[in-house]
């Protein structure tokens, strides 16, 4: 086992390195591999509270890594909801706030509330011995999760966790807390920012007749791009958020020419050409990347790789990264999808026409990829589908129940 005094100044290193994780998945895994290493121990997993529900949400095991590796062990272990109720061991260290340490789980008194579930050890041929059970609290000495630390190993051989090792637990269960808390408090004010750059593209599409579906797909198609060509995972992510700002610049044109059924006049088309420049407009002298990625992408996405695009008439490298990427996503989509105006193409036929913009309209390299993610592209177009009902509920407004939105 780890020494007492090696083990705390351990837990200052982790301390640290909990503290400036922004990603809760990531977090969550490192807490696990740090809770591996710290207390000598097999495996580690670690459930969150939610809406009186456990919720598992990671684990790692040294065993299994090593039979399967760890991106099968990881697709075996996914997430899943149990009830939160002293049955269990990890409901009752969760609603009593106490930490509990077992020595050997086939032994564990009768009389005690909360039995240990052998189906997983015995469907995968594991056998859990001792368990160090610990309640994740937050700022406000809230439970809000439980590690579990499976099977103390000392000199190879499985052993028990020592009262030491308890204490040790606890000071890392504490810091595990808030980082999660403060980690958790990060993530829902990006979501919440997210949010809002979603409704307020909504609102350009509802102009256009467009559905929200539609920005959607987009922001998927995209990213699908953009992770084909190995992009980091944070640009492919500022990319995915960026992408449905393409055309916030439809605000500022007349519904008049949006919404006109037949072709457009030249001075017509002039017009609807600037919500690329309006686009940008709105966006430009945000510190915010997402706002300045959207920005790019509002004010590219019409640029053509043969330089016979606008607004700018860039070619090729010239139109950033994400203007290309979109400009494949958007076309694609349109091309696809239903309007009040129009009809929709098949897509053997949307893709026909896209194959023959390679390398003029598109970039060459990214519509490879585009092609040769067809079956996601496909899967997203079916999941996020247009509904009767959404084209419809463009059509008008006047006959919406009004207090329908009060709710």
């Amino acid at each position: 086992m780890i020494e007492k005094t090696e083990a705390l100044e351990r837990l200052l290193q982790v301390g640290i390195a909990l503290s400036s994780m922004e990603n809760l998945d990531s977090l969550l895994d490192l807490i696990l591999m740090e809770a591996q290493g710290i207390m000598s121990c097999d495996g580690a997993s670690i459930f969150l509270v939610e809406n009186n529900k456990l919720i598992f949400k990671a684990m790692r095991s040294g065993t299994y890594f090593k039979m399967w590796g760890e991106e099968k062990t990881r697709a075996i272990f996914k997430t899943f909801e149990m009830p939160l109720t002293k049955n269990s061991i990890a409901g009752y260290v969760a609603l009593t706030a106490t930490a509990l340490n077992i020595s050997d789980v086939s032994r564990i008194p009768a009389g005690e509330q909360y039995r240990y579930d052998h189906t997983l050890d015995e469907r995968y041929g594991y056998k859990t011995v001792s368990l160090l059970v610990m309640p994740i609290k937050n700022k406000q000495n809230e439970v809000v999760g439980v590690l579990e630390m499976i099977n103390a190993v000392e000199n190879g051989k499985v052993t028990q966790f020592s009262s030491v090792d308890t204490e040790i637990a606890e000071s890392f269960s504490s810091q595990a807390g808030v980082a999660i808390q403060n980690t958790s408090l990060t993530e829902q004010l990006r979501e919440a920012n997210y949010d809002t750059i979603f409704r307020l593209s909504v609102a350009a599409e509802y102009k256009d007749k467009e559905t929200s579906n539609h920005i959607k797909r987009v922001s998927f198609y995209a990213r699908l791009i953009a992770d084909r060509l190995r992009y980091c995972s944070e640009d492919c992510k500022l990319i995915f958020w960026a992408a449905p700002m393409h055309d916030i610049g439809k605000l500022g044109i007349p519904d008049a020419i949006l919404q006109k059924p037949g072709p457009l006049s030249p001075e017509e088309r002039k017009k609807i050409e600037k919500h690329c420049v309006i686009g940008a407009k709105v966006l430009k002298d945000s510190k915010v990347p997402v706002i300045l990625k959207s920005k790019v992408v509002a004010l590219t996405h019409h640029e053509k790789y043969d330089g016979t695009g606008y607004p700018l008439k860039l070619k090729g490298n010239e139109i950033p990264v994400e203007g290309r990427l979109v400009a494949i996503a958007d076309v694609f989509d349109a091309l696809t999808s239903k309007r009040v105006y129009k009809a929709q193409l098949p897509e053997d036929q949307a893709l026909k026409i896209m194959k023959e913009g390679r390398g003029t309209h598109f970039d060459p390299e990214m519509l490879d990829c585009f092609f040769d993610s067809i079956d996601d592209v496909s899967e997203i177009r079916s999941r996020y589908e247009d509904k009767a009902e959404d084209i419809d509920r463009l059509k008008e407004v006047e006959n919406e129940d009004l207090k329908e939105l009060l709710k």
